[in-house]
């Protein structure tokens, strides 16, 4: 027998010796006869009777002069009130998990929180960024399938913070491990070259931002399927649809550099109307072999200058799809991040669950707020 099974076997009996019912309890002992018993037993003896207990009647109120303390309830901290979204308001629950998904005693990677809210200061931005289960997901207790990475690499000016989002392929068993992996192969690539990338980005070289990550994506979604292979499922299966930012670290920089591919959305709102920067997705590409469609998925870049107001928002989709079908969500939005000064951590996730009848997918999204 291998050393492995030599130890479960011991762990299997170290079990059993615990709920064994002839086992002896390791409790105290039945007489005591300790050495603080024996000490208050002479301290009893010297001191005399204790002194009578008054009665209720005599005794102080609490809280009142020589009375005991008043009793400390320390107050919770107020929840942030759902805000009424296009569907009116959300329900009580709207807020609070549901099923927790099933974890396994192997695969601890595998877990992963309900919702991941992060935020930062970039130079002369303010950035916003979350990932939250959706409604659906929490009913059934599945996993949260889209993933947010958020890093800083180099410091000072010539720092860069990349947020990294992905999707999962929808109903797929590994789609939250596909949409995590793809996202740290991005992250991987992006911290080896970033002084590189920097030094693009404050030059506006255009061209090669482009094909350097266009080349990274098309490797990190080459990875996937490998992986894919290795795991002996098929490829559409541990599938993932990543969509990166890159901020430059210095003030005197407003480039902003968007790429990916797949599903989501990159959207700007700029004097208090929203503007898609993202051309719509082609249809599907011609039939391959055998006669089964490829989707599309296009790589998509975006490198724009930002102005002091503007808003850029860049998500899953999510949350993409009811801010492109439903206008009274983009309107809701629009009045909630035209404020003076970009909203906390807390008001970000509020606005990012607003409620929209019919949509019910993970919310992930990325937002910076010009100073």
């Amino acid at each position: 027998m291998s050393q492995q099974g030599d130890r479960r076997g011991h762990e299997d009996d170290w079990w059993g010796e615990l709920y064994r019912r002839d086992t002896d309890d390791v409790g105290p002992a039945p007489a005591a006869d300790s050495v603080d018993d024996r000490f208050d037993s002479a301290s009893r003896t010297v001191a005399g009777p204790p002194p009578p207990t008054p009665s209720p009647a005599s005794s102080p109120a609490p809280g009142a002069p020589w009375g005991p303390p008043a009793p400390h309830h320390p107050a919770q901290p107020p929840r942030p009130d759902p805000a009424p979204g296009p569907a009116g308001p959300p329900p009580a629950d709207a807020f609070e998990p549901g099923v927790l998904p099933c974890a396994d005693a192997h695969e601890w990677a595998d877990l992963g929180p309900d919702t991941v809210l992060d935020g930062a200061r970039c130079g002369a931005a303010t950035l916003r960024a979350v990932s939250s289960r959706g409604e659906s997901a929490r009913r059934r207790g599945e996993p949260r399938q889209d993933a947010l990475l958020t890093a800083r690499f180099g410091a000072g000016p010539g720092g860069l913070v990349l947020v990294a989002l992905a999707g999962g392929a929808p109903g797929a068993v590994g789609a939250h491990r596909a949409a995590r992996e793809v996202c740290e192969w991005i992250a991987g690539a992006v911290g080896r070259s970033y002084a590189r990338l920097v030094d693009d980005i404050r030059t506006g070289n255009r061209g090669a931002l482009k094909s350097g990550l266009h080349r990274l994506t098309d490797r990190a979604l080459g990875r996937l399927r490998a992986r894919a292979a290795e795991l002996g499922l098929d490829p559409a299966e541990y599938a993932a649809s990543p969509r990166c930012l890159l901020l430059p670290t210095d003030p005197a920089c407003r480039t902003r550099v968007v790429f990916g591919a797949g599903d989501g959305g990159l959207f700007r709102l700029r004097g208090g109307a929203w503007q898609e920067l993202e051309p719509a997705a082609p249809g599907p590409e011609a039939e391959a072999a055998g006669g089964v469609p490829v989707p599309a998925a296009p790589f998509r870049f975006r490198a724009s200058v930002a102005r002091p107001g503007d808003v850029l928002l860049m998500c899953g989709g999510g949350l993409a799809e009811p801010l492109r079908a439903r206008p009274a969500l983009a309107g809701h939005l629009a009045q909630r991040w035209t404020e003076a000064e970009p909203p906390g951590l807390a008001a970000f996730l509020a606005d990012a669950r607003t409620r929209v009848e019919g949509y019910a997918d993970d919310r992930t999204a990325a937002a910076v707020w010009e100073a």
